[in-house]
């Protein structure tokens, strides 16, 4: 009789030691390593082993590398808290580079990997940031529009007809609007397609892509008061299948546009008086264009919009009203702002919201406006001259600046303490802040003169002075008048 086959093996990833677990989870990600020490006890214990963090320290920052004899924390608590402390720019010697561009009136700035990209009249400026760090300074200029260009937006280069193997999984695409009335597609530093169908200049772009799938869908809004859908997946250069609808409705130019969070299907848009209108994109054809399934309007100049999930938050003449997409019935206001908006941000994970006004930002908690007629914020971050146009919120800080300040203000986004204060250019030549980009530890300004601007590209990847922490706040560098600049002396 033939021998019984053995029991299968029971063996599971906890009967394996925690040493070499350790080394094998030096390959995830910050977050996968924070799912896996979630998930249970065991494996907890390997997600904290100083083995991982200590790798971790070497790739990223090796001559932070905290000393054995001076370590107060848990080498993970030790990276957790420089990582943060670097994202709120709690530094003061980051690595600075400027470059100077004709004095012509800044558009947007936009930072995409390596790329610091610019715009300036009709023309778009690509530069290096490591070569820019280098004393190098490759610009590539694109100059295929013919007049001033009045949105840019980067997309994913997998949810195009461009994408061809998983090699530029991490690579995206530009897009640009412009007053000549077409959109062009940029990729590697040429244009890869341009759409045409406006009869007038082009003023907005979707902030997402609509649609799911391999079905992706650029939505336009135009001073001709229309809406047009922009298949990214069609091929020729030209883009002349491209068009796939045109939605009319809006008797004003169309001002900002923004997909909705819980059906990717519907875009939200709004026009220059102020009226909201919802759009099922799913419905419609180039013979079929009656796809608005909902209206509504809001008092005030539009600042801009953001959808999350079904509600939708319109920033407009002094206050932020917030709208569920379903019913298209005004939910609660949740922020207001005398005598004016200028602009408007928002961080769905914190319930935060923050709005610039005139000399001064503030930071509102949604939650605590939700059963109140006259909300009222949880901080006010001033300290800026003229008013706050720009803004940046991210789950770690919020950037503040304006045409009239030299300085942009950094602030910790849970409590709208100030962090630092950045100067936009040399100080001989700093004029304000006319356009901002932040990612990540990098911060891009551009300032301009009379004679010539000035891009200033900051990066605090590897910076170790910290700003200095006085006994009481009136002795902090940056609440004085004479605000950090990259050119102050330093002791570290």
């Amino acid at each position: 009789m033939a021998e019984a086959n053995p029991s299968p093996s029971t063996t599971t990833v906890t009967d394996v030691d925690v040493d070499s677990l350790a080394h094998c989870a030096t390959y995830l990600s910050l977050q996968d390593l924070s799912n896996m020490g979630m998930s249970c006890k065991y494996l907890k214990r390997v997600a904290y082993s100083d083995s991982i963090w200590s790798h971790w320290f070497r790739e990223h920052w090796p001559q932070q590398m905290p000393s054995a004899s001076l370590q107060t924390l848990e080498l993970r608590e030790a990276y957790l808290a420089r990582r943060t402390a670097l994202k709120q720019i709690k530094f003061v010697d980051p690595l600075v580079a400027d470059f100077y561009t004709v004095p012509r009136p800044y558009k947007q700035i936009l930072l995409d990997g390596n790329d610091v990209v610019f715009s300036q009249g009709s023309s778009i400026g690509i530069l290096k940031s490591d070569g820019l760090l280098s004393g190098r300074y490759p610009l590539t200029s694109l100059s295929d529009h013919n007049a001033r260009i009045t949105c840019m937006r980067l997309f994913s280069l997998t949810e195009t007809s461009l994408f061809r193997n998983e090699t530029q999984s991490k690579e995206n695409v530009l897009v640009t609007s412009s007053c000549d009335r077409s959109i062009r597609l940029w990729w590697k530093g040429s244009c890869q397609r341009c759409f045409r169908g406006h009869n007038g200049p082009v003023s907005a772009l979707s902030d997402k892509l609509l649609g799911d799938g391999s079905s992706k869908v650029l939505a336009s809004g135009g001073e001709d008061g229309t809406v047009r859908l922009w298949s990214l997946n069609s091929s020729g250069k030209r883009g002349q299948h491209a068009l796939t609808a045109t939605l009319y409705g809006h008797e004003k130019p169309v001002k900002l546009m923004s997909v909705s969070g819980h059906r990717t299907s519907l875009l939200v848009t709004i026009s220059s008086d102020s009226k909201v209108r919802v759009w099922d994109t799913n419905t419609s054809s180039a013979e079929h264009i009656s796809c608005c399934v909902g209206m509504t309007a809001v008092p005030g100049a539009p600042v801009n919009i953001k959808c999350h999930e079904s509600m939708l938050y319109v920033a407009a003449g002094s206050s932020v009203i917030a709208i569920d997409l379903r019913t298209m019935q005004k939910v609660f206001t949740a922020a207001t702002c005398q005598p004016k908006l200028y602009s408007f941000e928002i961080m769905p994970s914190k319930s935060l919201i923050c709005t610039g006004g005139n000399g001064r930002a503030m930071l509102w908690d949604i939650r605590r406006n939700l059963e109140t007629t006259k909300p009222e914020p949880i901080a006010e971050l001033d300290g800026h001259t003229g008013p706050v146009t720009f803004l940046h919120m991210d789950q770690y800080k919020i950037v503040t600046g304006g045409p009239e300040d030299s300085f942009i203000n950094v602030w910790e986004t849970d409590n709208g303490s100030q962090t630092n204060s950045l100067i936009c250019g040399p100080p001989d030549r700093a004029s304000g802040c006319h356009a901002l980009a932040v990612n990540g530890y990098r911060i891009v300004t551009a300032s301009l003169g009379e004679e010539q601007g000035v891009l200033r590209f900051r990066d605090f990847t590897n910076a170790s002075c910290p700003v200095a922490k006085p006994e009481d706040e009136h002795a902090s560098k940056f609440w004085d008048t004479q605000s950090y600049s990259d050119t102050d002396g330093s002791d570290c």
